[in-house]
């Protein structure tokens, strides 16, 4: 099947046009002189240009997906065939790149595929925990209510994401105003000065000829510099995502900051209770669900620590021990997840957990907030003060001369 555009007259003359799926040309035509349209032209569709480079390909924002999601949910919970239901989000959706993942999906359920295998050819859309969820809905019968705690529990996903973003994004702004601030000041306001202050014809203050002179290595050596910085930002990431020791270092590292080592800490909590709440309560088994659970962490030491968890479950043992031992979560956390197990209401505990720590995580980040920006104020304040006192000094001290 081929798409084709036509344009032709109506009935009273009036010129239309449109798109048609069909075999050939001659399809197109005869079903549209049906129709009673006249003065036809058609010809084939153009093929969108892809453009296979990495940074070229299309993106699936994940908010499109827990739109999909919830709206799946209803239109499956309505008793709408689950290849009708695919169609309709397919036509409605905007975003091209998951349209076509959507028309994909639609085709291999038309085959005979289940929607979990589907879903699994796509994981750079949805991930391993989504398409297992996916599958412990088919399996139960409960797609619609799987589905439905998808979407809830996506959605408070990316309220906890943009919570640590709108924690980190003050103060990286602040500091990257500030660097441009003080390059723009090293590189072309202080060396207006330093020619004015070569015709006093006297030595230069100590504060104001260190200044002078980190200002004209920047303006020296700024191409080198940039270069450096950016060699070494390659570099560490390079080593960060291909060396275990150091990506485990690094992890570390950022789980025992002074201050954002605390709220990683709450959001780890929130986002393992959740996610392992979520998929007990679907049915998916718990070994899976800990698995999973453990692969979408996202930091290396608490990766290891759920994958200990795992492997004393598979021995016959509880959940809160190896999690207690691990020294990340609190003990107010196993304490909690140990009742669970033994009352057998582990999914509900967990759920109260997530609940609790979303709240942890919000007074966290309202207490970062409010401590950092006086420092950055103080910081940013100290190191413009600094200069504008250092070219001043010379001023001050021609003045005393001269009285």
């Amino acid at each position: 099947m081929q798409i084709f555009k036509w344009q032709g007259k109506n009935r009273q003359g009036k010129k239309v046009k449109g798109e048609m799926e069909a075999v050939s040309e001659s399809v197109v035509i005869m079903a549209l002189r049906k129709q009673g349209l006249s003065d036809l032209k058609v010809r084939k569709k153009p093929k969108d240009i892809e453009i296979n480079l990495p940074f070229f390909k299309g993106s699936v924002p994940e908010k499109n997906v827990v739109v999909f999601t919830r709206q799946f949910a209803t239109m499956i919970n309505a008793g709408l065939p689950i290849i009708q239901c695919l169609e309709i989000q397919a036509e409605q959706q905007e975003n091209k790149a998951f349209k076509k993942v959507l028309n994909t999906i639609k085709d291999e359920v038309e085959k005979g595929e289940t929607l979990a295998d589907g879903l699994r050819r796509h994981p750079e859309v949805f991930n391993s925990l989504y398409c297992n969820m996916v599958e412990a809905g088919e399996t139960g019968g409960a797609l619609d209510i799987i589905l439905g705690r998808l979407a809830f529990f996506m959605e408070k996903n990316m309220k906890l994401k943009k919570k640590v973003k709108g924690a980190l994004v003050y103060p990286a702004a602040v500091v990257c105003v500030a660097i441009i601030v003080i390059a723009i000041m090293m590189i072309f306001v202080i060396p207006s000065f330093q020619t004015m202050f070569s015709g006093f014809g006297a030595e230069l203050p100590l504060l104001t000829q260190i200044i002078v002179n980190i200002s004209k290595f920047l303006r020296s050596n700024i191409l080198l510099i940039l270069g450096a910085i950016f060699i070494i930002i390659f570099g560490l990431r390079q080593l960060y995502r291909k060396n275990d020791k150091a990506h485990h270092f690094f992890d570390s590292f950022f789980l025992k900051m002074p201050i954002f080592g605390m709220l990683l800490r709450k959001v780890a909590v929130a986002k393992f209770t959740r996610t392992l709440g979520t998929m007990i309560s679907s049915g998916v088994p718990i070994l899976t669900s800990l698995e999973i659970v453990a692969k979408t962490a996202g930091n290396v030491v608490i990766e290891k620590a759920i994958m200990a968890t795992r492997e004393s479950i598979s021995q016959g043992k509880t959940i809160a021990g190896p999690l207690m031992e691990s020294g990340i979560f609190p003990p107010m956390v196993t304490q909690m997840i140990a009742v669970g197990e033994t009352t057998g209401a582990l999914d509900q505990m967990l759920s109260k957990i997530a609940d609790f720590y979303d709240d942890e995580v919000d007074a966290a980040v309202s207490a970062i907030t409010s401590l950092i920006e006086p420092l950055l104020m103080v910081f940013l304040g100290g190191i413009l003060g600094t200069m504008i006192v250092g070219m001043y000094l010379p001023i001050f001290q021609l003045g005393q001369v001269v009285h």
